[in-house]
């Protein structure tokens, strides 16, 4: 199958480019004031793109009552944490902004050099995203099923970033033809596992190698636990993205903080990721010089035990193998072994191929 590379602002992403880093402010920031001073820290960490989300909780959310629960970080320390139950509406009220505030931020994501995208829940959101120039549309796991919301999506052209969360392989499937069936190739499939913070068993990074295989799209990792072993390990596995949390504070009483990155974690972050891609290296074995000047000085050489007569064979020679390795190498011993040496040689000699005639 060949892989396919995808496009957002003037980043490609997909097999062989640098991982892709976007760093998820839409669940952390209280408002515009806050959402900016977050896209602040990822420009100055490095970060290649931020993302947010557009919520409408009046529209989105029937149930004003509906609970959600969550974990939050009491003691930063000790990592002490306890259970949270509050209503979803009031959760979705924290993040909320109006349409000239989402413009003022992505004009100043602009201006600080990140792509900016958003997680969208509604027709007329996407068609605002056009209007402000957002490179990339993002549609959350919860509507993997929602079908006209995707033919909605692929029909704009845009780069399409697919969450899977607790679906199928059989929806992410339809989910993806649908979006294709509109014309649009233009996609990445994210591996995000369920959970604030996501627990262990839940996450099946080998999830990864399986929709590597199951599409031609880069594959990415949204990542819902502390720390960043499991991007690191997602990487690895092939991730050609990665999405990570960040937050002005893990011990703010709120969903997603506890799993996120403070502004002193960013930079680090993406430091061991770029560290990781330099180790990773190529598929193929290509050796340095500094490797192979190495190699030769451990490896070993023919060196004559005793003297030999011009005319003797070199299989009949008492030969020693010593290091370091820049004369004729032992696996040479039985290529040679009819060779003559042209002249006389002391005990000690490193042969060489000049020795022989």
């Amino acid at each position: 199958m060949t892989r396919t590379s995808v496009k957002i602002g003037n980043r490609l992403i997909g097999e062989g480019e640098p991982c892709f880093i976007t760093y998820e402010a839409g669940p952390t920031h209280s408002g515009l004031a806050s959402a900016k001073e977050l896209v602040r820290h990822a420009a100055a960490a490095g970060a290649d793109a931020v993302k947010f989300q557009i919520i409408d909780p009046d529209r989105l959310v029937a149930d004003r009552k509906l609970p959600f629960t969550y974990d939050v970080l009491v003691d930063a320390a000790t990592g002490k944490a306890e259970t949270v139950t509050e209503p979803l509406y009031d959760i979705l009220c924290r993040r909320t902004l109006k349409e000239n505030e989402w413009r003022d931020l992505k004009a100043y994501s602009d201006s600080l050099g990140l792509a900016f995208f958003c997680t969208v829940l509604f027709d007329d959101e996407i068609e605002f995203l056009i209007q402000i120039g957002c490179q990339s549309i993002k549609i959350a796991s919860a509507d993997l099923n929602h079908l006209p919301l995707l033919r909605k999506a692929g029909r704009t052209g845009l780069n399409i970033q697919l969450d899977t969360g607790n679906g199928s392989l059989g929806e992410m499937e339809t989910a993806v033809d649908v979006i294709r069936r509109e014309g649009n190739e233009n996609i990445i499939i994210h591996h995000c596992p369920s959970g604030y913070p996501a627990r262990l068993p839940s996450i099946n990074l080998k999830v990864i190698t399986t929709l590597r295989q199951m599409f031609p799209f880069p594959i990415a990792y949204s990542d819902h636990t502390p720390g960043w072993d499991m991007d690191i390990a997602a990487v690895t596995l092939g991730a050609s993205l990665v999405e990570k949390t960040i937050t002005p504070d893990r011990t703010t009483r709120s969903v997603e903080h506890i799993m996120s990155l403070e502004p002193s974690q960013m930079t680090e972050f993406i430091k061991v990721i770029r560290d990781l891609e330099t180790a990773l290296g190529s598929p193929r074995r290509i050796m340095q010089p500094e490797e192979i000047k190495k190699r030769q000085a451990n490896r070993r050489s023919m060196y004559l035990k005793a003297p030999a007569k011009a005319g003797t064979q070199l299989s009949d020679a008492a030969i020693d193998f010593r290091r370091p390795g820049y004369g004729i190498g032992p696996e040479m011993l039985e290529t040679l072994g009819a060779q003559r040496f042209k002249k006389d040689l002391p005990a000690g000699h490193l042969l060489d191929l000049s020795d022989f005639g």
